[in-house]
């Protein structure tokens, strides 16, 4: 290829860049996200944090939201996973629930606290399947495929999830 041949050819996509644009225009959402599943705001930073950090210098297929979303899920597991080793490893506290900042606290209105508390004692595929369908409005294939499991179950886990949101809440889910 001579040097005018190259000075034509296109200049291949900056990856950083397409990864930089999808940081902007979706942190925020994707840091909501793993605060439904994880609980708190800075456990739920690290992770899109992560996240990112490890898609920096990838394929250029792993830049879709939707593959970014999936890899937040895993991540928010994992750090549900490391809690769990955690707390079974530590001494039994005075009560088992989890601890909140108090910005978190100050922040959260009082029935948003207590539905945030009620999701967060539902069964780990519960609470992900109420989250992906109704924060992000995910239909039902789409939550099929990110969790591993058939759009039947998507169903019934959801339907089952929001019984005991609703016996939990006394009726005001």
């Amino acid at each position: 290829m001579n040097s005018e041949t190259a000075a034509r050819a296109p200049a291949p996509p900056d990856r950083g860049a397409e990864l930089a644009d999808l940081y902007r225009e979706h942190w925020l959402a994707l840091v909501r996200l793993a605060v439904l599943l994880v609980g708190d705001r800075e456990s739920a930073e690290d992770v899109v944090q992560d996240v990112f950090s490890r898609l920096h210098g990838k394929r250029p297929d792993a830049l879709s939201l939707a593959y970014v979303r999936a890899c937040v899920l895993n991540g928010s597991r994992s750090v549900l996973r490391r809690r769990g080793v955690a707390a079974r490893a530590a001494a039994p506290g005075p009560s088992g629930e989890p601890v909140d900042s108090a910005e978190t606290a100050a922040l959260l209105g009082e029935s948003r606290q207590e539905m945030l508390s009620a999701l967060s004692r539902l069964p780990r595929r519960q609470r992900e399947v109420l989250v992906l369908r109704y924060y992000l409005d995910l239909p039902d294939a789409d939550i099929a495929r990110m969790t591993r499991v058939r759009e039947s179950t998507v169903r019934s886990t959801a339907s089952r999830a929001l019984d005991r949101l609703q016996r939990e809440l006394g009726g005001q889910a």
